[in-house]
């Protein structure tokens, strides 16, 4: 079903996802041999709840975080724990906001350290099939366009997309 959004929608959709990345922004920073995801999940609810935002996954379905912290083989929805991060992991942190009554998410992952030539590649590869696909998002255009840019190039790269989890909507 496809809903779309009015322009003061799309303005408070923007707001919210602007809050996730200025709080992905700083977890970034946190990010470092030591440190365990959940001090990282804490940081992001402080920061969440200073800019007067919910933290969208905190009790959705019964999730008791507000991060996911996918760590090194972890594919997605990872939980947070008292394992500290070590040199050479790679960390994806997943975080929600919901603010105004609209929700931001995004995800973002970030090496520990100096990291394998395998890990770099597979961020590199990750991130260059993002803005594939960002680039078939156009007015007028198909879902499918967008998940074939990204998918053709993932599996150029030698990888493959991972079915189950392929993205959902956001708004209100």
């Amino acid at each position: 079903m496809v809903v779309f959004k009015s322009p003061k929608e799309i303005e408070k959709i923007r707001i919210s996802n602007q809050i996730v990345a200025d709080i992905l922004a700083k977890l970034k920073k946190e990010v470092k041999a030591g440190v365990t995801t959940l001090y990282l999940n804490e940081v992001a609810e402080r920061l969440a709840r200073k800019k007067n935002a919910l933290p969208a996954f905190k009790g959705y379905k019964g999730y008791p975080y507000s991060l996911c912290t996918s760590v090194n083989n972890v594919v997605v929805h990872g939980l947070p724990s008292k394992k500290s991060l070590v040199e050479g992991d790679i960390v994806s942190l997943d975080f929600g906001v919901l603010f105004d009554g609209y929700y931001g998410d995004s995800a973002i992952t970030v090496p520990v350290g100096k990291i394998s030539k395998s890990a770099k590649r597979l961020i590199l590869t990750t991130k260059e099939s993002l803005y594939k696909g960002i680039t078939k998002a156009v007015p007028g255009g198909r879902l499918s366009d967008i998940s074939h840019a990204i998918q053709s190039h993932v599996e150029a790269a030698g990888y493959s997309v991972v079915r189950v989890f392929v993205g959902h909507g956001i708004g209100s």
